[in-house]
C-alpha cells in the first residue's frame, strides 16, 4: 500500500474536502455577488443565496450516492445516461426555456440544464468503450459509436447556441481517445478537421465572430462585445493583493454582467485579492493532482479512463472559465465549479466528485488508519528454554 506524505488519508478523501470547500466559497462568492441584484428583481437579497443552498444539498446528497456505488457499475449505466442525456436534449430544442437569447434550460417541473448532464455522460460513454480496449490492449480508433454519439450531443449543445459547452463535452473525450492511443493519420485528421470545424463555427456565426475581435482588442469594442472583459479586468486589477473585503466589490453594482456567474472568478478576485484568486487557483491544481493519483491506481482501464477524463472535466472547466475572465480566452460561458452560481451544473460536478471518490476508494491508496485509530502492533512472544530442560525430560 502506497504512503502519501499528505494531511490527507487518501486521495479520495483529499478531493471529496476539496470540492466542499471551494462550494462553501462558491456560497460566500454567490451571495455577495448577487444580493444587489437579487434585491431589484426579486426584492429578497437572500434569493440566489437560498436557491444556491438548496442545491448544494441536493449536491451533496448525490454526491454521497453517486461514490456508495462501485464505479464499475456505471459502465453499465453509462448506455441509459446517454439515451436519457440525447432526448432531453432534444426537448430543448422543442420545447425549451428562453433565456438572454439561447435556449438551454427544460422545465419538466424542474428547471434544468440538459448540457450539463451531456457532461458527464460524455465521459462515462468514452470510459465504458475505451476502458476494456485498454486492458485487453487492443487499437482503439476515432470511427466508433461512443464518439459519434459524443459528437451528435455536442452538436445538439452547439444548436442552443452554446459552443462553450459543446467544446467540453466533445474536446475531454477526444483527448481521452489521443492519451489511449490513436493512429497517426486520425491524429494529423483529427487535428485537420478540428480547426476547420472551429473556424466555419466562428465565422459562419456573426456573434461569434465579432467575439474573437473583441477578445484580441476588448479596449476597442469596451461598449460592446469586449464589455464584459474589459469591466473583468477591471474588477481583478482593482482587487490588489489584498482584495477591497468580502461585500465590499463595487463590480456587482451593475458594472460587471454575470457577476455569480460566469464572472465569479472576477468579483471574488476583487474583494479577497491576489492571494485569495491564487487560493482558488492552487485548490482546483491540487483537486487536479488528486485526480491524477487516482487515475494511476485505478484496478482496471474503466477506473482509469473515467477517473481521468472527470479530473480532466472539472480542472479543464476551471482554468478555461479563470483564463476567460483573466482575458487569455474569449467569453465561452463555461462556469467555474462549485463556485458559480448554478444548480445543475452544482449537482452535475458533485455527482462526478462521488464517482472519482468511488475509483479512489477502490484502488486503496492512502487508506490508513488515522494515528487515534492506530494500535501498536502484537510482540510475539518468544518461548525461552530454562537451562536444564531438555535434562529432565530426557
Amino acid at each position: 500500500m502506497r504512503k502519501i506524505s499528505s494531511i490527507w488519508i487518501s486521495p479520495a478523501e483529499a478531493v471529496l474536502y476539496i470540492a466542499l470547500i471551494l462550494s462553501v466559497i462558491g456560497l460566500v462568492n454567490v451571495f455577495s455577488a448577487s444580493f444587489v441584484v437579487a434585491l431589484q428583481l426579486f426584492q429578497d437579497s437572500y434569493f440566489f443565496l437560498k436557491r444556491q443552498v438548496g442545491s448544494l444539498g441536493l449536491a451533496v446528497i448525490t454526491m454521497v450516492v453517486t461514490a456508495s456505488v462501485r464505479y464499475t457499475r456505471y459502465q453499465k449505466i453509462a448506455p441509459y445516461l446517454l439515451i436519457i442525456t440525447i432526448i432531453t436534449l432534444l426537448g430543448v430544442l422543442f420545447n425549451g426555456v428562453d433565456a438572454n437569447g439561447a435556449r438551454r434550460w427544460l422545465n419538466l417541473g424542474v428547471k434544468f440544464q440538459p448540457s450539463e448532464i451531456a457532461k458527464i455522460a460524455a465521459i462515462l460513454v468514452t470510459a465504458g468503450y475505451l476502458g476494456p480496449r485498454v486492458d485487453r490492449k487492443q487499437s482503439v480508433t476515432l470511427f466508433s459509436t461512443p464518439l459519434f454519439m459524443v459528437v451528435l450531443m455536442g452538436m445538439l449543445v452547439l444548436k442552443q447556441p452554446d459552443m462553450g459547452t459543446a467544446v467540453v463535452i466533445v474536446a475531454p473525450c477526444l483527448l481521452m481517445y489521443m492519451l489511449v492511443g490513436i493512429s497517426r493519420q486520425e491524429k494529423i485528421g483529427l487535428c485537420v478537421v478540428g480547426s476547420i470545424a472551429t473556424l466555419l463555427a466562428v465565422y459562419l456565426s456573426a456573434y461569434r465572430a465579432e467575439r474573437i475581435w473583441a477578445w484580441l482588442d476588448p479596449w476597442a469594442y469596451q461598449q460592446s462585445n469586449g464589455y464584459q472583459t474589459v469591466q473583468s479586468l477591471l474588477a481583478i486589477g482593482s482587487g490588489g493583493i489584498w482584495g477591497n473585503g468580502l461585500g465590499m466589490g463595487s463590480s456587482k453594482f451593475h458594472y460587471l454582467p454575470e457577476a455569480h456567474t460566469d464572472f465569479a472568478f472576477a468579483l471574488f478576485s476583487q474583494e479577497a485579492g491576489f492571494f485569495g484568486a491564487l487560493l482558488i487557483l492552487i485548490m482546483f491544481l491540487s483537486l487536479g493532482w488528486y485526480g491524477v493519483k487516482i487515475t494511476i491506481a485505478a484496478q482496471d482501464g474503466f477506473g482509469t479512463i473515467l477517473a481521468g477524463g472527470i479530473t480532466i472535466l472539472i480542472v479543464g472547466q476551471a482554468l478555461i472559465n479563470i483564463a476567460m475572465v483573466s482575458g487569455l480566452l474569449p467569453v465561452t460561458g463555461i462556469p467555474l465549479p462549485f463556485v458559480s452560481y448554478g444548480g445543475t451544473s452544482l449537482v452535475i460536478n458533485m455527482a462526478a466528485i462521488g464517482i472519482l471518490i468511488s475509483v479512489g476508494r477502490s484502488t486503496g491508496v492512502g487508506n490508513k488508519p488515522k494515528k487515534s485509530q492506530q494500535t501498536e502492533p502484537k510482540r510475539k512472544l518468544k518461548l525461552v528454554k530454562k537451562p536444564g530442560a531438555e535434562k529432565k525430560k530426557a
